[in-house]
């Protein structure tokens, strides 16, 4: 088959943009489905648009019509005609009332069968679509993704650019610094034995354009985490980057509010109710187990301590002689979905978190407890009255050191609302998450390391703490929380010279450590610097949300899987031998 060209046309429509009016048309895209009827011909035209329909009859120049017989799915095309109304209409299609009647076709490209149908690629196995991705990503769902992620960057640099805000670039290579995961190396040809590192974050060049007095500054950066990747996580994803001098807390969040409020207005359409609520990561805990809560429902965990403290069931003693609690969740109308098996299989999960199992009141027609032969006759009554229990209502009771109570009924918190079905579709429940512990005891070298990073600000009335109790020490930080997933972190930055060397010394470092690794950032802040703090929000992970998207491969154009290699270009891969001696490097099985 020969090829046509271009030549002597140029596109005046996209397709899902053909007007509803009688006019001459030029659209191009790919052949959708192909209907021949004989001596009726309709080819489905799609862009990233939408689909407008192409029709070829009796009329029709007997070549045009043996050409479109020609057509197959996904051929390219470029087609002109007349707009036309259609007899039957397509309610599904927003160009479903025209069609367009066919004067001139080309065929600008011909495909091969696909491995999958495009547009029907959902039903596909994930490993064939990524093998596949280019194809894929026609598909009109991953198109609309993609649109909205280019709407959301849209509105991101509107807004911050009418808020004064600079947009500066900072290096992709970089010098290696602790920031909590993995670094990607890059080896240089030109310094034998050296690395740079790809940036986890832009973190201390946005301090430093702080300190060289750009006031405010933007940036949609990239940034790569060698780490473990789950639904939400990818080696490299986008950073919305921001820092700003002169300012507190309330300040950048204000402002983020003004972002947030605008981009769902713009991009959905949704209003979004300001100011955020604000809860401290220690009532977050409380509540609701997680330091990135859903608060779209309620089944906010309990404490009866108090309650059961006295009743003679060694579960409870044990855990509360040992410092730890014992606590609840009233799933409302949970009795009527939660039989004796489902209970068990919760027990179970609550098992593998490293709880030692859960206690439960059922009650369907009267109260079923799991450890009723250890109450006294009003014990039960109480319990009930503590955690608001009705009839119909199923109460799971965890009893252990108090982290491991936290984590359990939160995880358990979200099992049962998912089960029940309660989790209202369409509603965006932001929430700050302030005073973050500024340290985290490091499971397995026992030692204390910064939650967020070591340029974090502590709140002043904790500066005490510091040599004496750093698991009290609370910073100046704070994440925004969307339905249960951490969006961004952001803090007010540590701009005293002596401050940040205790900060340095109280995470164990030595002085030769501090000036390896951030001698630059601490010699700037001798020349004084304005008081500033920023966020980092993660555009790809807002873009999930936004697009309801249950991955972050729904919103990245060609994404890592779980071992971090792309499928398509088969990435990672080995180099020759020649490259690797450039770069002083050796490989070793």
């Amino acid at each position: 088959m020969k090829l046509d060209t271009m030549k002597g046309l140029r596109r005046t429509h996209y397709c899902g943009e053909v007007p509803n009016t009688e006019q001459e048309v030029i659209v191009c895209g790919f052949a959708d489905r192909v209907r021949d009827m004989g001596n009726l011909i309709f080819i489905n035209l799609r862009d990233r648009t939408g689909i407008v329909q192409l029709a070829f009859n009796d009329n029709t120049d007997r070549a045009i019509f043996e050409k479109a017989q020609l057509v197959k799915s996904e051929f390219v095309l470029m087609a002109k005609g007349q707009v036309q109304k259609r007899e039957s209409v397509n309610t599904k299609l927003k160009t479903g009332e025209i069609e367009i009647i066919v004067t001139d076709l080309r065929i600008l490209s011909k495909a091969e069968t696909t491995p999958f149908e495009v547009t029907n690629s959902d039903k596909v196995n994930d490993e064939l679509k990524l093998k596949y991705r280019y194809l894929d990503l026609r598909n009109p769902r991953l198109q609309k993704n993609m649109i909205m992620r280019h709407k959301i960057a849209q509105v991101t640099r509107e807004y911050f650019y009418d808020n004064g805000f600079l947009e500066i670039e900072t290096p992709m290579m970089m010098k290696s610094t602790p920031e909590g995961a993995r670094d990607y190396l890059v080896p240089s040809r030109v310094h034998e034995g050296k690395f740079y590192a790809l940036p986890q974050s832009p973190q201390i060049y946005k301090q430093l354009l702080m300190v060289s007095g750009y006031d405010r500054y933007i940036q949609l950066a990239r940034c790569f985490r060698d780490e473990d990747l789950r639904a939400d996580r990818q080696p490299e994803f986008t950073q919305i980057d921001l820092e700003m001098s002169f300012v507190d807390a309330e300040d950048i969040q204000e402002c983020i509010e003004g972002y947030i409020r605008k981009l769902f207005k713009d991009v959905m359409n949704v209003e979004i109710t300001t100011p955020i609520p604000r809860l401290t990561f220690a009532d977050s805990m409380n509540r609701y187990g997680s330091d990135k809560p859903d608060t779209r429902f309620g089944f906010e965990i309990q404490d009866i301590t108090d309650t059961v403290k006295d009743i003679d069931f060694v579960v409870f003693k044990t855990a509360i002689e040992q410092g730890g609690s014992v606590r609840a969740i009233n799933v409302k109308n949970g009795a009527g979905v939660y039989t004796r098996k489902e209970i068990d299989k919760l027990v179970e999960h609550a098992k593998g978190i490293g709880a030692k199992g859960l206690a439960y009141i059922r009650w369907a027609d009267e109260p079923n407890c799991s450890f009723k032969k250890f109450l006294a006759e009003s014990d039960l009554e109480r319990i009930c009255e503590a955690t608001g229990a009705e009839k119909g209502d199923l109460v799971l009771i965890c009893a252990d050191k108090n982290n491991v109570v936290l984590s359990t009924l939160g995880a358990i918190r979200l099992i049962t609302a998912k089960k029940l079905d309660i989790i209202p579709e369409g509603q965006y429940n932001f929430v700050w998450i302030t005073e973050m512990p500024f340290f985290e005891k490091d499971e397995e070298t026992g030692t204390w390391v910064a939650m967020h990073h070591p340029f974090t600000m502590p709140m002043e009335e904790c500066l005490e703490y510091l040599d004496t109790d750093q698991g009290n020490v609370r910073a100046k930080a704070w994440d925004l929380v969307l339905n249960g997933t951490e969006l961004s972190s952001g803090s007010m930055r540590i701009t005293d010279f002596e401050l940040q060397q205790k900060m340095f010394e109280a995470l164990g470092m030595t002085d030769e450590e501090i000036e390896a690794k951030f001698g630059f950032l601490v010699d700037a802040y001798r020349y004084a610097a304005p008081p500033h703090g920023g966020m980092g929000i993660g555009l790809d992970r807002l873009a999930m949300i936004m697009c309801k998207a249950d991955s972050l491969r729904d919103v990245v154009a060609f994404p890592k899987v779980q071992n971090a290699s792309e499928l398509m270009s088969a990435c990672p891969a080995e180099v020759d031998e020649k490259q690797l001696e450039e770069l002083h490097i050796k490989t070793v099985d």
